[in-house]
């Protein structure tokens, strides 16, 4: 790529680097939620600023707190109060019939939430969640078209891949997300320990370098080397949080550990084939010692795309940076005259495999904005979601 290409690219990826406002899961597909909309001013509690609730719902007796979801565990959240809550343990809470009457809604780890304690109670009930500022949203791993948050209000995402067995076509999956989310993005070589050689490390470490751009740093972490645990350390310094994504039997859970310092996570043995397998089963915050807060998912499999138009834009700048070189603006890179992208295909500069996975995610993007845009349809609602309808015409417009 020239240095015309690559300022390009560059330039596209800096632009994600913003944050991204998305008011729960419903707000992901245009709904509005109760408690988040409208101006909010913020106020200080502990060491984070909270937008102001809109209102509270509930009407029980008891003794109301802002807290933040740190833990989903099969649905129930646990929350840490805030404020005049913060020497209390942290609650299991509830959601408000109020909240989630008629929505598929649910408050997910990270969200700042006004939190009821019936007088006479133990558990609280979560009457409203906070305006997020950022989320990780993927399509609903069912066959319905409707959006998942899986963590609110972050500052930088964590895709962690083994070292000895980078999935490059997930990891370009991964990083659309990542950046779709306007957080910092970073890659984590896990397990670097059980590389043959130095030169294997260096030499796959510039591989995975060069895909995720140069404004996503690349680090190296072993249990062996505890400079390279604290270079990633760093990256969840006060008031920072941090989420933490990867396949199952990646290492998430050992990088955690290594992170905090102590055993808090449960691992398995690796297996010969230097794979783990499943340990984490439920979404928490974990504290770093000295630092932030690192969120710890479960292994996820499918990551299917949501709204990701920017993130693709983002994650394959470089195939970007090339198509607006094309002769025409609408080439669709296949026999046009004047296709900067086929002449780098066929000239090596762009490997092939890497703009099949470019346009099979935008395909999967175009299908799925099709899907929804029928949805509406067929339930009679007009489709004044100007951003997905946006969305739809560019995926339209960009399908190969």
């Amino acid at each position: 790529m020239g240095k015309a290409q690559e300022a390009q690219a560059a330039e596209k990826r800096a632009g994600r680097q913003e944050p991204r406002v998305a008011q729960g899961e419903g707000a992901a597909d245009g709904r509005k939620t109760s408690g988040l909309v409208g101006e909010a001013a913020s106020f200080v509690a502990d060491d984070v600023v909270l937008p102001a609730s809109s209102e509270c719902d509930g009407a029980e007796e008891g003794e109301r707190f802002v807290g933040q979801v740190i833990k989903l565990d099969r649905g129930f959240p646990l929350v840490r109060l805030l404020g005049a809550g913060a020497d209390r343990a942290p609650l299991r809470c509830e959601h408000a019939i109020s909240l989630v009457k008629g929505k598929d809604y649910r408050a997910v780890v990270g969200d700042f939430v006004d939190v009821l304690v019936p007088f006479g109670h133990d558990k609280g009930i979560i009457e409203s969640v906070r305006p997020r500022t950022r989320a990780f949203v993927r399509k609903d791993p069912t066959e319905r078209a409707i959006p998942q948050v899986l963590a609110a209000n972050f500052d930088r995402v964590i895709v962690a891949q083994p070292l000895s067995d980078v999935n490059v076509r997930r990891l370009e999956r991964e990083l659309v997300l990542a950046y779709e989310t306007g957080a910092e993005v970073t890659v984590v070589l896990t397990k670097a320990d059980l590389a043959e050689s130095e030169r294997q490390v260096q030499q796959v470490r510039q591989r995975v370098q060069q895909l995720a751009g140069p404004d996503v740093r690349t680090l190296v972490v072993s249990s062996h080397d505890p400079e390279s645990v604290q270079a990633v350390r760093e990256l969840v310094g006060e008031g920072t949080t941090a989420v933490l994504i990867g396949k199952s039997g990646v290492g998430k859970s050992s990088l955690v550990n290594m992170l905090v310092g102590s055993n808090i996570q449960e691992t398995t043995p690796v297996r010969e084939d230097g794979k783990g397998r499943h340990t984490t089963v439920s979404r928490e915050m974990v504290r770093v010692p000295g630092g932030g807060y690192v969120v710890d998912m479960p292994g996820v499999r499918g990551l299917g795309l949501w709204n990701a138009d920017e993130g693709i834009g983002a994650a394959f700048a470089d195939v970007e940076a090339l198509a607006e070189q094309c002769r025409f603006r609408d080439c669709k890179h296949e026999n046009e005259p004047g296709c900067t992208v086929r002449a780098a295909v066929e000239s090596g500069e762009l490997s092939a495999e890497r703009f099949a996975s470019y346009q099979a995610l935008r395909q999967e993007t175009a299908a799925l904005a099709d899907r929804r845009e029928q949805a509406r349809r067929a339930r009679g609602e007009k489709v004044s979601d100007k951003k997905t309808n946006a969305a739809a015409r560019t995926s339209r417009k960009r399908r190969r």
